[in-house]
């Protein structure tokens, strides 16, 4: 008879200077058997040093806070020696940071008005190693920057290159926000072909994960704020 693996579950820091915010998270990722909450912490600073205390899996991150803001923290986490993924949970519509979060490297972004269940399932989903982006913070993400009038130099588009036809729409409905699913529906192929054709993605783009082909999709001009 062979032994059944256990599998561990995700270890989750909760960094938010607010703490009705983290008391609310934490009481309901007590009650999962896959999560656990291992540390809070009310500040950037904090959350940087308890992820390497404790081997934290993912961090869900506020912004705005006291201190070492949640970007600055995402950078440090991200380029870091853990493996520790950053999910961004925060009010979008007062908060001018979002695409920079995302190029600090986070793996997810939130805002604080979703139901508790999908930023669970927004945890899990980074935490295995995909990204996440919800769609109306997409839709929000790009209508901000491109209507955005550039007034200094920009640093040189990013272009998608060296890609298919049929890559370029994939690529396309990943920066309009769509999932896997819609994106299969969208164009008419399986769940897996969808996946297959956003592996390939990654790999010719060089991208981290799906928040980096959202950025390289607005930055090449495949997706505007129509």
């Amino acid at each position: 008879m062979s032994a059944t693996t256990v599998e561990q579950p995700v270890r989750v820091v909760l960094a938010d200077d607010q703490p009705l915010v983290r008391t609310a998270l934490r009481m309901v990722i007590t009650d999962t058997t896959d999560l656990v909450v291992v540390a809070e912490a009310a500040n950037g600073a904090e959350a940087v040093r308890l992820v390497e205390e404790t081997g934290a899996d993912v961090v869900v991150m506020d912004l705005r806070m006291p201190g070492t803001d949640g970007i600055e923290a995402t950078r440090i986490i991200t380029e870091g020696p853990t493996d520790a993924r950053v999910v961004v949970l925060t009010t979008f519509d007062d908060d001018d940071h979002v695409y920079a979060a995302l190029h600090a490297g986070a793996s997810g972004f939130l805002v604080k008005d979703m139901a508790l269940d999908d930023i669970l399932a927004a945890v899990r989903v980074v935490a295995s190693g995909d990204a996440l982006i919800a769609p109306s913070v997409t839709r929000r993400l790009i209508k901000e920057f491109t209507g955005r009038p550039r007034t200094e130099p920009a640093a040189p588009r990013r272009r998608a290159e060296g890609i298919t036809d049929r890559e370029r729409e994939v690529l396309t409905l990943v920066g309009r926000g769509l999932s896997n699913t819609e994106i299969a529906g969208e164009l008419h192929i399986s769940v897996a072909t969808a996946k297959t054709y956003l592996t390939r993605l990654l790999a010719k783009l060089d991208a981290r994960d799906r928040v980096q082909l959202v950025i390289i999709a607005y930055e090449a001009g495949l997706v505007s704020a129509a």
